[in-house]
């Protein structure tokens, strides 16, 4: 999926349904950012080795069911009740089985809990420009197996491949 396509059909209806406050252009570049950096927006659920087989995580932004962005925002003080109201506007149940289903396809949902993930984490969003402090949050809030237990090398590949996805996503909105 093109990023005009995920933010006509995907982002920008998740948006437009949470409150205003959580619409800024920067979490427009950390979802776009994101999006690319976990499925590139070509896989709505977790490639896993030959593709004989799907991963534990789903949407373009590899939800896994016990993860933050599915169990997280459904449980969380801050978010818990948007992603409720969320699901029933998508006509999903609440619970963490039948949202984790959803969000294979349902990219307005899942933009939706992943822009929640972002509001359960302490502190402003990142400026758009902070491509550092935008990596941290990521790492924080979406926790990446493929970082946590890749190498020095593995590493330092996926920060070099977060720098060109943060780039690629401001360039997309028209920002530095």
């Amino acid at each position: 999926m093109t990023l005009d396509e995920i933010m006509r059909t995907g982002i920008e209806p998740a948006l437009a349904w949470l409150p205003a406050k959580m619409t800024s252009l920067e979490a427009r570049v950390m979802l776009l950012a994101i999006g690319l950096q976990e499925s590139k927006f070509e896989h709505r659920w977790q490639v896993v080795n030959d593709f004989s087989k799907k991963g534990p995580a789903r949407s373009f932004w590899q939800a896994e069911q016990g993860g933050g962005m599915v169990a997280g925002t459904m449980t969380h003080p801050a978010t818990k009740d948007l992603a409720c109201a969320a699901c029933d506007a998508r006509h999903v149940a609440f619970t963490t089985l039948a949202v984790w289903i959803a969000i294979e396809n349902d990219d307005v949902l899942a933009a939706i809990l992943a822009r929640l993930l972002l509001w359960t984490e302490p502190g402003a969003l990142p400026r758009v420009t902070d491509t550092e402090a935008a990596w941290l949050l990521y790492l924080h809030a979406w926790r990446p197996g493929a970082h946590a237990r890749g190498t020095p090398a593995k590493r330092a590949q996926l920060r070099a491949e977060w720098e060109r996805h943060h780039r690629a996503a401001r360039a997309f909105l028209g920002l530095p």
